[in-house]
């Protein structure tokens, strides 16, 4: 009978484990890489960085679950501080250095349209987590673009719905000079004629501007009904302020950028009683068991707040609904970035914090008016109106 020695015994072992070893880290499986890019720091930290903590949140939830079909979720998040120049660099450092599969963010409008040129040029689907309507129209001019937030329009009509129903027809305008300031101001010149809305004056401010009094006495002077702040940094705290100051009492509206409580509480008894556009996230728990949003909401809003200790936002619940999607299309197409988008472009009844989504070739927001509340601020907190 044949008989092995133990050096070829020992030679045997040692190859069955080399095999072994290669085979292993021939299945092993490359991380799927996504780009996030957020205004952490700087004046629109107060989007950023719950849009930071919600996709640090997912990420660690994939991973111990699995992974994307296996594969590891590699999230690279760079911080945009708000600022156009930087937004640029980061999506092209992701782009080119990082080959990341696609993109979710940025935060504000303004840095979203400088980049929207970058993302078509190198075909990479990008999921804004800003708001302005322009940066998925015309939908023919951007073919990689995408975004979550519901459309500046949309909270244009809402708010003029709810003026209609207070016999409101006089309203001054006092608007930010950001990009989501500028083409908020453009929504609401646009719709008035149309819903019979009179604009009496149009005042706006810049964003490090501390002190809007000026503007507001321009505006008490103008006899408006109402007014209308459109805006995504601190001075959606201050209006409040100046025009308690001026004695000025006629309602306030604030754009759906009002959706961290962060400002209300910031406005202090000044914000009580400010109207204002929402998803239905901020309201959650007054939503009907029924309701199709009311699980997801609910889940997210205690996950959230139990691993961070602060209240969640609408912005946190942007980051969620772009990183979600994104997920689905992954699922779907693989590490495949045409494959992304198509199955991006097609996906439907997607439920996410900001409503539910229905894209089309047509529209890559996928979501109507309907996905607004109007809330208000009363005692300090979110609460529909009475």
């Amino acid at each position: 009978m044949f008989k092995l020695n133990s050096k070829w015994i020992g030679l045997f072992c040692l190859s069955m484990f080399l095999l072994m070893l290669i085979s292993g880290c021939a299945k092993e499986k490359k991380a799927y890489k996504v780009g996030a890019i957020f205004a952490i720091t700087g004046p629109a930290s107060w989007l950023g960085e719950p849009e930071k903590k919600t996709v640090e949140m997912i990420k660690e939830e994939i991973n111990a679950a699995g992974g994307i079909n296996g594969y590891p979720l590699d999230l690279i998040i760079e911080d945009t501080v708000g600022d156009e120049t930087k937004t640029v660099n980061a999506v092209n450092k992701l782009i080119e250095k990082d080959k990341v599969l696609v993109i979710i963010g940025p935060s504000r409008s303004g840095t979203t349209m400088a980049i929207v040129p970058i993302v078509e040029k190198a075909e990479v689907p990008l999921v804004s987590c800003a708001a302005a309507e322009a940066i998925v129209s015309p939908v023919a001019e951007r073919h990689w673009v995408f975004k979550t937030p519901q459309k500046d329009s949309d909270a244009v009509i809402r708010i003029y719905e709810h003026m209609q129903g207070k016999g409101i027809a006089k309203i001054a305008l006092i608007t930010g000079t950001t990009g989501f300031g500028d083409q908020g101001r453009k929504q609401l010149k646009k719709y008035a004629e149309k819903m019979e809305i009179t604009i009496v004056a149009d005042e706006t401010y810049g964003p490090g501007d501390t002190d809007m009094t000026p503007q507001l006495v321009k505006i008490k002077r103008a006899n408006a009904q109402a007014i209308v702040n459109w805006s995504i940094v601190p001075a959606q705290s201050i209006v409040p302020k100046n025009m308690r100051q001026l004695g000025m009492t006629i309602p306030l509206y604030q754009s759906h950028g009002f959706g961290n409580i962060k400002y209300a509480k910031a406005a202090g008894e000044a914000g009580e009683g400010i109207i204002f556009p929402a998803g239905r996230l901020l309201v959650a728990d007054a939503l009907a068991e029924d309701h199709p949003q009311k699980r997801l909401l609910t889940e997210y809003k205690k996950a959230y707040e139990e691993k961070y200790k602060e209240p969640v936002s609408t912005f946190g619940g942007h980051a969620y609904d772009a990183l979600k999607l994104v997920i689905e299309a992954l699922e779907k197409a693989g590490p495949n970035r045409i494959k992304i988008r198509d199955e991006l472009e097609n996906i439907k009844g997607f439920v996410g914090t900001g409503g539910v989504f229905n894209f089309s070739p047509e529209d890559h927001n996928g979501l109507t008016k309907e996905a607004f509340e109007m809330l208000t601020v009363r005692e300090g907190n979110f609460a529909l109106p009475e």
